[in-house]
């Protein structure tokens, strides 16, 4: 995330939606006395299209605030405890994680649990105009980097963090597949051919695990932030984290790396162009494969689920949009992707062996 700019003077005209900025001060103070500095300043991080985030401040202090977003929420897909646990955990860790500050519970604070961790200075680039001006060298270098820390994540041995509990490694892709499709129930609006095909194609061709670690669920470019330097400082939104198969992570991170460029249009932002010099994604399934010694024979598989999975959550943000539930600007486009996802899953199921 870009360093935000300094909190104007005076209290802010407004509160920020999804946070009661009063009711957090009231709860620091009496929770976590001597924490804040002056008065506490909070602000919307735009972008995001699931948790809400927001950047707090007092005098001397720049933190982040992460809660669930408003209205309807797919079951067990929003757990701030989770997020706040497996951030905590990987801490000592070789994967870049902002530091946590205190994790609140109670929903009854501010109208959900949140958690609150450090801020870290540095970039998120979700737009292909962000990344333009890299140039080769430097689009290359955070490719790459960016798979090596998934590399680094999925090296992790869970039980030596904390983390031996965290989920059922054993049968994860097809519970998995399972999930995915009662989150598409639970989210249902309207008719969306071919999704239930797709659906029943993965269910019938469930490859044999590849191995189990600790699996981020939603890795991409726009979920880490990166220094000056073009290196990943950190790893952002776990809320999805488990315990599973690593290249459910590197299917989704080619659907995101590929797949979204392909659609293109208006309907959804990526900062991922080709023209900017970023090798393509069977260039980073390789490096992955290098790195972590993988076999690769069912990345089409796991590449498709991804793209399913990826259906999936717009479909939810777009049942959420169509009900005035979500809080910030592009949610009315995230619809127009759903078709065209579940177009790229089924041509890539055709691709496995």
């Amino acid at each position: 995330m870009t360093k935000p700019p300094p909190p104007p003077s005076g209290h802010p005209a407004t509160e920020p939606p999804g946070l009661d900025v009063a009711r957090l001060r009231a709860y620091l103070d009496g929770e976590h006395p001597g924490l804040r500095e002056g008065d506490l300043r909070a602000e919307l991080i735009p972008g995001g299209r699931s948790n809400l985030t927001y950047t707090l401040r007092d005098a001397t202090h720049t933190w982040v605030l992460r809660r669930p977003p408003l209205g309807h929420v797919l079951r067990t897909a929003h757990d701030m405890a989770r997020e706040h646990r497996v951030i905590s955990a990987l801490a000592p860790t070789a994967v870049p994680v902002p530091g946590t500050v205190l994790l609140c519970a109670d929903p009854e604070v501010i109208g959900a649990p949140f958690y609150v961790m450090e801020y870290v200075d540095g970039t998120v680039y979700r737009t292909a105009e962000q990344t333009a001006t890299l140039g080769e060298e430097r689009a290359r270098t955070l490719a790459y980097t960016l798979v090596d820390v998934l590399a680094d994540l999925h090296e992790v041995d869970p039980a030596a963090v904390g983390l031996g509990d965290f989920g059922h490694p054993a049968g994860y892709l097809a519970r998995q597949v399972r999930r995915w499709k009662g989150q598409l129930d639970a989210s249902r609006s309207r008719d969306l051919p071919g999704i239930d095909e797709l659906h029943a194609r993965l269910a019938g061709k469930v490859p044999p695990e590849s191995g189990a670690g600790v699996v981020h669920g939603d890795y991409r470019l726009d979920n880490v932030v990166v220094d000056a330097g073009g290196h990943v400082a950190a790893v952002l939104d776990w809320e999805m984290a488990t315990l599973g198969d690593p290249l459910a992570d590197l299917g989704l991170l080619v659907v995101y790396w590929d797949g979204l460029a392909r659609i293109g249009g208006n309907a959804v932002a990526t900062a991922v162009n080709p023209a900017a010099g970023f090798p393509p994604g069977r260039a980073l399934a390789a490096r992955y494969a290098e790195r972590r010694g993988a076999d690769l024979t069912h990345l089409p598989w796991y590449t498709a689920f991804g793209f399913f999975k990826l259906a999936v959550i717009a479909e939810g943000i777009h049942y959420r949009f169509t009900r005035g539930q979500t809080v910030g600007a592009g949610f009315e486009r995230l619809g127009q992707i759903v078709q065209p996802l579940v177009a790229y899953g089924h041509a890539t199921l055709s691709e496995e062996a």
